[in-house]
């Protein structure tokens, strides 16, 4: 078992505005006095592979808990149906699905179906607050291609810590076309859910949630690198075609994923579904809440060791791979994956501007800030509708990001297509060209999508948001409201 001592500042690559950050330099100070004498030795590393509920009908408690990440200590979670993230739910295209959610939690929450096309009362987002004792019910038609989403509490002021404590699991759809294909499928032998995540341990082995004022404008970062919740992740995979999903689900960490041998891989999806036909990479940028799924070639390699590592971060081991004898039923790799008929500029009625920018002052640590992070210059307001979308309509949305650090901006309830970055269409590359709800827009960037709800209108009462998916910069007022009319 291999010791590590985890990193304790900030790697995301974000330009600090040190403006705002003075007040933390003494807690940063003691973070690095603590990192250098508190060794993390993991109880277990064997990679844990979520349990798959099948059918339509599903039972999810949030419900407090306790895990051994670390040798003799033991570490307040909360989890779903567990005692740290929750079970992965598979759902078809078609299908009458409930989601009946119970918060066995001593505090409110919701949990939020990222990526999932439904009605503005079933998105569990922060109008649709769950009570301790109480339990909702999140009913609808699934009516989208096959995708990796995921879900995850969407308190306004609460997402981050509730997400970081451990609340979150994947949901993944699947249609008739895709069954097709021929994919690796076999889950947990050559289908692989990986949900990465970053943690922050004190001496004592708890998670420690902000506890410094860049943390909260940064975004909460940990040196501590967990997959699928456990630390130093290690699985046996076979000698032959393996198909990753791969989950950003830290609060605020921007990674780089590589193979530690350099070779190339092929990306098949995006947030939102397939690619049009794989693309051969040898390595992605994956930003808080994107998916991706990849396929990698690991024929011959029988016995060997690998790695995917954070090219973000000196190249620190995401998972560490044991390869096997191959299994019975391999997959394929078609050379065509989707068809697809991308919308144009010519299509879009309506253009809007989403300006990322900075707004009032940080005044404290206070989880429940609102005035840090704007978008059009407001913070989040719950009693205030940002925008009016007209149903069935492509729009061009462009998110201008006006502050010195990255950013990404996610829309609830549809997903879209990228048309160019900075203007030059050339710069949206091959991989994001299929179906997004999660965009990159890096520091001082701007992004142009197509858009266009459908099947549902909205109003006040249960409106879309759409945010940057650093869950600090959403709890701190960079968060909008939409209704679909």
């Amino acid at each position: 078992m291999k010791r590590r001592t985890f990193l304790t500042l900030p790697l995301l690559g974000l330009t600090p505005l040190l403006t705002h950050c003075n007040s933390s330099m003494d807690h940063l100070g003691s973070r690095r006095n603590l990192s250098s004498t508190l060794s993390l030795e993991p109880s277990s590393s064997i990679l844990p592979i979520p349990e798959l509920m099948t059918g339509t009908s599903f039972d999810l408690k949030l419900q407090k808990g306790t895990r051994q990440f670390l040798t003799d200590k033991t570490t307040d979670t909360y989890g779903i149906n567990g005692d740290f993230l929750g079970p992965a739910i598979k759902v078809r295209n078609g299908d009458n699905i409930s989601l009946n959610v119970t918060n066995n939690l001593s505090e409110s929450s919701t949990l939020h179906w990222h990526g999932m096309h439904l009605p503005g009362e079933m998105d569990g987002g922060p109008h649709q607050l769950i009570q301790p004792g109480e339990t909702w019910q999140a009913q609808y038609q699934v009516k989208q291609e096959a995708a990796t989403n995921w879900f995850h509490p969407h308190q306004e002021g609460e997402t981050g810590r509730q997400v970081y404590q451990g609340l979150a699991g994947l949901l993944i759809v699947e249609d008739d076309h895709i069954n097709t294909l021929g994919l690796p499928s076999t889950w947990g032998e050559d289908d692989i859910p990986l949900i990465v995540q970053d943690r922050y341990f004190t001496a004592d082995g708890q998670l420690s949630y902000l506890p410094s004022a860049m943390d909260g404008m940064n975004g909460m970062t940990g040196g501590t690198y967990l997959t699928n919740g456990v630390i130093n992740a290690t699985t046996e995979l076979p000698a032959q075609l393996v198909r990753f999903r791969v989950l950003n689900g830290s609060n605020a960490r921007f990674y780089e994923l590589k193979f530690s041998d350099g070779h190339d891989f092929q990306q098949i999806s995006t947030d939102g579904g397939l690619l049009e036909t794989p693309q051969t990479l040898s390595q992605i940028s994956l930003s808080p809440g994107e998916r991706i799924e990849l396929v990698t070639d690991l024929s011959g390699r029988t016995g060997q060791q690998l790695s995917l590592v954070d090219a973000n971060n000196a190249n620190k081991p995401i998972l560490e791979m044991s390869i096997t004898t191959p299994n019975d039923q391999p997959g394929i790799l078609p050379e065509i994956l989707a068809s697809r008929e991308h919308p144009s500029e010519a299509d879009a009625a309506k253009t809007r501007t989403f300006e990322l920018n900075m707004g009032g002052m940080m005044g404290g640590m206070n989880n429940n800030q609102s005035e840090l992070f704007t978008i059009n210059g407001q913070a989040m307001d719950m009693n205030r509708i940002d925008e009016r979308v007209p149903i069935n309509t492509w729009e061009i949305w462009k998110v201008n990001n006006r502050t010195g650090m990255n950013h990404n901006f996610h829309v609830h309830g549809a997903s879209f297509y990228l048309l160019d970055r900075n203007g030059e269409f050339n710069q949206v590359a091959a991989y994001e060209k299929g179906p997004k709800d999660t965009v990159q827009v890096g520091a001082g960037d701007s992004v142009r999508f197509m858009i266009r709800f459908t099947d549902y209108t909205t109003d006040a009462t249960a409106p879309y948001m759409f945010h940057c998916h650093i869950l600090e910069h959403e709890d701190r007022g960079m968060m909008g409201q939409l209704i679909v009319i």
